[in-house]
């Protein structure tokens, strides 16, 4: 499971400039890394009318995957996953993913961006560990606008250098959201599902496991 970190702030407070300064340190660093920001605009594009991708959209596809060689684009519509759901869903595979945005998102480290002196979010709302900012603001682990490379390692120290010792085997969904399964849990699933796995000759080396189950109600 990624570690989690996202920024938020007030409009024009300087997320996306700091969070990309924070992306590209910890990229240097070695680290896998995904973004995912959030918007209160509707009817963004992007795609150009009349594209290959633009047409199945306007025929009225719910989701469109574009592959090319150098990258995928994937379009859906919002399901109001979490941010953890979010995250565990299409990027289980890297090792901490930035958010922009989801001040409101629960069970998730924040670092508060403020430029100008007013309502702090931090006392609207839970999880903002840290703060950027180049107020006269009182405080632990407050950092300067500019300070991008020690805010990076302030994230490195605290959600990536052990993240290895606590790493989870398995990733658990219900209705989107993860659920926490202690280790002999996911030792149990893991067992259970590999052993049905290899009874079906399926593969000789299996390594990794996708199981998605829609329960059929009465």
């Amino acid at each position: 499971m990624p570690q989690i970190v996202t920024f938020i702030g007030w409009h024009n407070s300087g997320k996306t400039t700091l969070a990309t300064h924070v992306v590209k340190h910890l990229k240097e660093s070695g680290y896998r890394v995904a973004v995912i920001k959030s918007s209160k605009e509707t009817g963004l594009t992007f795609d150009k009318p009349g594209t290959d991708t633009d047409k199945h959209r306007q025929a009225g596809a719910d989701s469109i995957l574009f592959v090319a060689p150098d990258q995928m684009v994937l379009m859906t519509r919002n399901n109001h996953l979490s941010l953890t759901a979010l995250a565990l869903r299409y990027f289980p595979d890297v090792d901490i993913v930035i958010g922009e945005g989801f001040k409101t998102a629960d069970n998730v480290a924040k670092i508060e961006v403020i430029r100008d002196a007013g309502e702090l979010l931090r006392n609207k709302v839970t999880g903002v560990i840290a703060v950027a900012t180049d107020q006269n603001i009182a405080g632990d682990y407050i950092f300067q606008l500019n300070e991008s490379r020690a805010i990076a390692s302030f994230i490195e120290k605290r959600f990536l250098l052990d993240a290895g010792k606590k790493e989870e085997n398995v990733s658990l969904l219900v209705n989107g959201a993860p659920i926490s399964l202690k280790e002999f849990e996911q030792d149990t699933l893991t067992e259970t599902v590999s052993n049905f796995v290899q009874s079906l000759n399926v593969s000789d080396d299996a390594q990794e496991i996708e199981l998605r189950i829609k329960l059929k109600r009465p």
